[in-house]
């Protein structure tokens, strides 16, 4: 791809944002319509979590699948595929006429969705090649979540209010149509120097591992033990197949040299962590807020602005700390105000007080605004141009199968600790468990973050960039030979 001008470069950020909008205001959005979904259609606490992990699994199952497939055949075809699915997924599910057809249009929203944020990020890799213009235009990327974090909540809840949870589908309608038409007016295409070849059976793997594991999360509540634990067995032998399979085949879906980088591993086990605790996040509050203090939502969304707004600020000063001071300060800030956001709602119960919750609020909010930068800059810096695909797409997994683990594990914890006979009284006591899960989550980022980013870190990195361009001349100079 040639050199753009500036004004280009900052047309395609802009596009590639948008599609990032789409994406994470869906889900951000759709946390404020549970309860009003939950009456609708009848919908049992494991109705809700599918509603949510249907799209992040079938996002999390595709990623990766999405970034090579870009890398071979062209960035811009697949984005632009990717638009026109999640718009028409978009439509259905505004459309669907019960759960079950929610949550299978839900899955075709997804499927849209994996050609959009792993393909978008590429594109701004290879367009952005200085490393600190990357670095402010992923901090610009990250400010996305928190526009929609800040938006998602305060929209939803007026559509929800005023015409029905169906309508915060209908949003995704003209932003798609607009980010099409720009894709193909201004998005140069591109693709990677050598084409990867597709990997069905390790793209098996993992569709059965993510799915399992998250249907034994889920379903663990209700299901009897014969149905949970050969879904459990299942989750355990793909993964080890998955890893047997790809570490050694020639051209992987996962390339688990990737993780022989320090920094690379550190950044996908902090997404996994933060998204984890996101999901959870927002799937407690928005339940607590509704259906135990009986706000309506955009009442609830309002009162989750506190969360959101520093979310929104942080996320691009976290990417200039990135660019400027490296990915270690901002990590250490994300992990250390996550963990005191999930310690005072684990022991001080801090949604039964106005001013712990807004405490709590802002600290997860300042958290998650300055963990995202991080997390991508590290993920794709560290890796060959022509693998840049490849890399983003295991972050971007990464964080799908976190948030899908978060609302998976907290809403089996909340499920199980419930009473039948009075939700509100006994939601605040269910919930604790969950809060302490997510408290951990935090402390994950704080000392994973802490041991990666430190210059041991950074010389594994820099020595797996190495074997990895060293691999691909090879395989070049074989390849001509």
């Amino acid at each position: 791809m040639s050199e753009l001008s500036p004004r280009r470069r900052l047309l395609v950020l802009a596009i590639c944002c948008m599609s990032l909008l789409l994406v994470s205001l869906d889900n951000t959005v759709l946390n404020v319509a549970l309860p009003s979904l939950q009456r609708d259609l009848d919908a049992s606490t494991s109705g809700l979590q599918w509603t949510i992990d249907a799209y992040t699994l079938v996002l999390a199952s595709l990623l990766m699948l999405a970034g090579s497939t870009a890398d071979r055949i062209g960035r811009r075809r697949v984005f632009t595929a990717g638009l026109v699915v999640f718009t028409l997924g978009s439509l259905l599910c505004s459309l669907a006429p019960n759960l079950d057809a929610l949550v299978a249009f839900r899955m075709v929203q997804a499927v849209g969705g994996s050609m959009l944020n792993p393909v978008a990020m590429s594109i701004i890799t290879n367009t952005f090649t200085d490393p600190r213009e990357r670095a402010r235009a992923i901090g610009a990327w990250g400010a996305v979540v928190g526009l929609s974090m800040a938006a998602g909540p305060l929209v939803g809840g007026l559509l929800v209010d005023s015409v029905g949870w169906r309508s915060i589908f209908w949003i995704n309608l003209p932003v798609g149509l607009a980010a099409l038409v720009l894709t193909l007016r201004f998005v140069p295409e591109s693709r990677a120097p050598k084409a990867r070849r597709a990997d069905p059976v390790g793209q098996l793997l993992v569709i059965a591992l993510f799915g399992s594991l998250t249907y034994a999360i889920i379903e663990a509540p209700h299901a009897p033990l014969l149905v949970t634990v050969p879904f459990g067995a299942l989750a355990l032998v793909s993964l080890i197949a998955l890893l047997r399979y790809e570490s050694r085949r020639h051209e992987p879906l996962i390339d688990l040299r990737f993780f022989r980088s320090a920094p690379f591993s550190g950044a996908t086990v902090i997404a996994v962590s933060a998204f984890a605790s996101l999901g959870g996040f927002l799937f407690l509050s928005t339940l607590y807020l509704q259906n135990v203090r009986g706000l309506s939502a955009l009442e609830a969304g309002l009162w989750m602005l506190p969360m959101a707004l520093p979310t929104f600020l942080c996320a691009p000063l976290s990417g200039r700390l990135v660019g400027n001071r490296g990915p270690r300060l901002p990590l250490l800030i994300a992990g250390g105000a996550m963990t005191a956001a999930g310690f005072l709602f684990a022991l001080f119960e801090a949604e039964t007080s106005n001013a712990t919750l807004v405490v709590g609020y802002v600290l997860f909010g300042v958290g998650f605004g300055f963990v995202n930068a991080p997390i991508t800059n590290t993920a794709v810096s560290g890796m060959p141009r022509a693998q840049a695909g490849v890399a983003s797409a295991v972050a971007s997994t990464s964080r799908q199968l976190g948030q899908a683990l978060g609302v998976a594990v907290i809403g089996a914890v909340l499920a199980a600790g419930v009473g039948s006979s009075s939700y509100a009284e006994s939601f605040v006591e269910a919930s604790r468990p969950g809060w302490w899960i997510l408290t951990a989550c935090g402390l994950a980022v704080l000392v994973v973050g802490a041991a990666t980013s430190g210059r041991w870190a950074r010389a594994t990195a820099r020595r797996t960039a190495e074997r990895l361009e060293s691999a691909e001349i090879r395989e070049a100079a074989g390849a001509d030979v």
